[in-house]
């Protein structure tokens, strides 16, 4: 067994090594990294792992964006000092959530549990991981707020999401804006039909539906207009540039 290991602390690095050769002396440590970007850059690059053990917060934001980033396939455990994501994390291919500062008994423990899904689920648990992650963005519909007032708000009626002030915002066809549950336009984006809606940049989603021109500016960023007035230009940025072209050709 070939593991991932992406944690940003040495000491918390180094107990995980030392935890994994006295558990099993075969498994094999293919990889370490201690950043959001230099994982990502490893996936790239090397075979996939069979499994990853991923701290959450790292030193450059949590690690729950290289799994959107990558489309990674492969079970993970995750490891945090915080259990204020673990919700978010059984969202993600997670087998096991452990609490720092790691136990070598319970680390033991959710490597057996992998080792026992990988018996019963060996020749469908990739058909298991894509029909649940397709499950999460089959959502038709999203709660809001609109003054004290709790809205069931149809997603095709949805024409942008936006942040400001550190909320979420939705507006519709007919250009209420309402306030979303979450404050994280990542955990909207995380919802979406990705053949519908685009994340722009930080601050914006759009709905494909709803985008009535664009063009290039600065030689490789995009404006995107839509049918809502705005008060400022909807710039994709230079990143997504090209991610944005070949989304709205195969809409």
């Amino acid at each position: 067994m070939k593991i991932f290991l992406i944690e940003d602390e040495v000491p918390a690095l180094e107990n995980l090594k030392m935890c994994i050769a006295s558990i099993d002396s075969n498994i094999e440590i293919a990889g370490t990294a201690a950043s959001v970007a230099e994982s990502l850059s490893w996936l790239k690059t090397n075979t996939a792992p069979d499994l990853i053990l991923m701290d959450i917060q790292l030193s450059d934001g949590l690690s729950f964006h290289i799994l959107k980033e990558d489309n990674i396939k492969c079970p993970v455990i995750f490891i945090t000092a915080y259990d204020k994501y673990m919700m978010d994390a059984f969202e993600y291919n997670c087998i096991d959530y452990l609490l720092k500062p790691v136990e070598c008994n319970k680390l033991s423990n959710a490597l057996h549990k992998y080792k026992n899904l990988q018996h019963h689920f060996i020749n469908n648990y990739y058909s298991i991981i894509d029909y649940l992650q397709a499950s999460k963005k089959n959502k038709s519909r999203i709660i809001v707020k609109k003054g004290t007032e709790f809205l069931s708000l149809k997603l095709e009626d949805v024409t942008y999401f936006f942040t400001e002030h550190k909320l979420v915002f939705a507006v519709d066809k007919d250009n209420r804006k309402f306030l979303c549950e979450t404050n994280s336009l990542s955990d909207i984006e995380e919802m979406l039909d990705e053949k519908t809606f685009f994340r722009a940049n930080r601050k914006y989603i759009v709905n494909a539906n709803y985008i009535t021109k664009f063009k290039s500016i600065d030689k490789s960023k995009i404006s995107v207009e839509i049918l809502m007035p705005l008060n400022e230009e909807i710039i994709v940025s230079q990143e997504n540039a090209a991610s944005f072209k070949k989304w709205i050709g195969e809409i």
